[in-house]
């Protein structure tokens, strides 16, 4: 019991359980290889310390919501009740 609740918009859940998911997970598979992908255009701004372009960013977050939603549907296959893709419709 106790810790903060709160609610988002369904948008902002996606963008923040995938980047929960590139950081903390690793594996082998297309998901993996598009947080990878995420994890190299990050690195790039961070390197040249500046924030993510829009264009950047506009990618990041298209890819995050692919990559909810392959998470979401490989879940479904293995049963898991909770797995909801659809979260990511826009």
């Amino acid at each position: 019991m106790g810790g903060e609740i709160f609610t988002r918009p369904p948008g902002d859940f996606v963008q923040a359980v995938e980047a929960y998911r590139g950081y903390y997970l690793r594996g082998d598979g297309p998901i993996f290889a598009l947080y990878e992908t995420v994890r190299a255009i990050e690195d790039v701004a961070a390197a040249e310390r500046r924030a993510l372009t829009t264009e950047e960013r506009a990618l990041v977050q298209g890819v995050r919501r692919r990559t909810f939603v392959m998470f979401e549907e490989q879940l479904q296959r293995e049963g898991d009740p909770g797995a909801d893709p659809t979260i990511a419709a826009p």
